[in-house]
């Protein structure tokens, strides 16, 4: 483990370029955080590297500022897309932290001659094209629209010389790694590979030595850890009574903001309706959301004009919301360690944020799994339900063979161009007897009479 301290350590001792330290300056920061201060000395030094860190600490900078800074001497003025190859490719899971990623890029490239782009799925292919056939030096993508482009040959890949994974450990989870090879395939093997995350299990870690020469291993927190600045707490409650112990949390908080985490796209939605219904302004964004509604969500909520958002672990990773007072998991998440990024939505930046969860029986094992994994034993409160309340009506039951709706499937699924390239078959008279009724078979053979 390699610890460079940050004590008293400002951006300008980073040998970072002037032009990219105006841009820091701008931005208003002047000393990097623990996980920029270890980390940007050996992306410079041209090292691969494996950055755990606690969301909100600082890790989009901490490979954008070094990047920059390696790709300067390739920037141009040319207006010619020649000059212009893609040479570092940033992959992020989600569209959210996509677009949160290249618009940090943006901030941080904008006094030198360096292009950028953010290509990801849910829009139009043909309006992200312009932009790659211009030509960038850095492309943010996520896997499957990425792959989108290779198909329609709107980019090469042949000369990226940095590859950085963000929220590495769910990139390297096994639902993308059908994507992920196939990007690596098209990549040089001469390239410097940069996996960023709050969280690495032991089982990623293996995995990740099959894509990084000697990497040097940071890590400003202990793994899997929380912040330190968020309340946490657990509200023991009966499966029935969940929405309304949602309702009383929110109110008894005061709060203007709260993300509310659900582990299905079913609750997702149902949960936000019956807010509505209750007079609190909310939305849901999930996997089955289209990119549009899911921006249109967000830029609701970051203004205020939604007071609640409900969302699936799709948007656990990319959300970055100044001063979100209230994070609430309605229910427990699959995994434990995406406990950890959900709750890491509030108490960003240093600042304060409280975390409850509302746990019913059927839960409590998922609660465990948690509290082993960041070695805490979180504390119990009793929610109260009022004599005569009414329960909300429940959403029509999905025929189904599971005893539960399917969780958000969106990270899960491997690629599927957006248009398919196989040529359309002509029906033979096989097939077309196969897709006819029985009845009907007969009379396709019935001589005319």
């Amino acid at each position: 483990m390699n610890e460079i301290s940050a004590t008293k350590l400002l951006f300008s001792s980073l040998a970072l370029d002037p032009l990219i330290l105006r841009a820091i300056e701008e931005t208003g920061y002047t000393e990097p955080t623990p996980i920029q201060a270890q980390a940007i000395p050996h992306v410079i030094a041209g090292r691969d590297l494996m950055a755990m860190a606690q969301t909100g600490t600082g890790k989009t900078a901490a490979f954008t500022l070094p990047m920059l800074q390696r790709l300067l001497p390739h920037a141009s003025t040319s207006a010619s897309p020649a000059r212009h190859p893609i040479r570092a490719l940033v992959l992020a899971p989600t569209r959210e932290l996509a677009i949160q990623v290249h618009e940090s890029v943006v901030t941080y490239s904008k006094h030198v001659p360096l292009r950028t782009t953010v290509v990801y799925g849910g829009t139009d292919i043909k309006a992200q094209k312009p932009a790659l056939m211009n030509g960038v030096e850095i492309l943010v993508a996520t896997p499957g629209r990425l792959l989108d482009h290779v198909e329609s040959r709107n980019l090469q890949l042949n000369q990226v010389q940095i590859l950085i994974l963000d929220e590495a450990d769910r990139m390297l989870d096994m639902g993308f790694m059908p994507d992920l090879k196939r990007i690596l395939a098209l990549l040089p093997k001469q390239r410097q590979t940069l996996l960023f995350s709050a969280t690495f299990s032991d089982d990623i870690k293996k995995l990740a030595q099959d894509f990084l020469v000697d990497p040097v291993t940071v890590e400003t927190a202990r793994r899997n850890a929380a912040g330190e600045n968020i309340k946490q707490s657990v509200c023991m409650v009966e499966h029935q009574d969940k929405y309304h112990a949602l309702v009383e949390l929110i109110r008894s908080r005061g709060v203007k903001q709260v993300l509310i985490f659900t582990r299905t796209k079913l609750t997702a939605a149902h949960v936000a309706k019956q807010l509505e219904r209750s007079g609190i302004a909310a939305d849901a964004i999930h996997g089955d959301k289209t990119q549009q509604e899911r921006i249109k969500a967000l830029d609701a909520f970051k203004s205020g004009a939604v007071m609640a958002l409900v969302a699936t672990d799709v948007a656990a990773r990319g959300l970055d919301i100044d001063q979100l007072p209230l994070v609430i998991n309605y229910e427990l998440p699959t995994h434990a360690e995406d406990y950890v990024h959900r709750i890491g939505r509030t108490g960003r930046a240093g600042a304060s944020g409280e975390a409850v969860s509302l746990v019913d029986g059927a839960e409590e094992r998922r609660l465990v799994e948690i509290e082993k994994l960041l070695n805490r034993k979180f504390p119990r409160e009793a929610v109260v339900v009022p004599s005569g309340y009414q329960k909300p009506i429940k959403p029509a039951p999905v025929r189904s063979h599971h005893k539960s709706a399917p969780a958000d499937d969106w990270f899960s699924k491997p690629y599927e161009p957006s248009v398919s390239s196989e040529p359309v078959k002509e029906k033979t008279v096989a097939s077309v007897v196969t897709s006819v009724k029985p009845k009907q078979v007969a009379a396709l053979f019935k001589t005319r009479e």
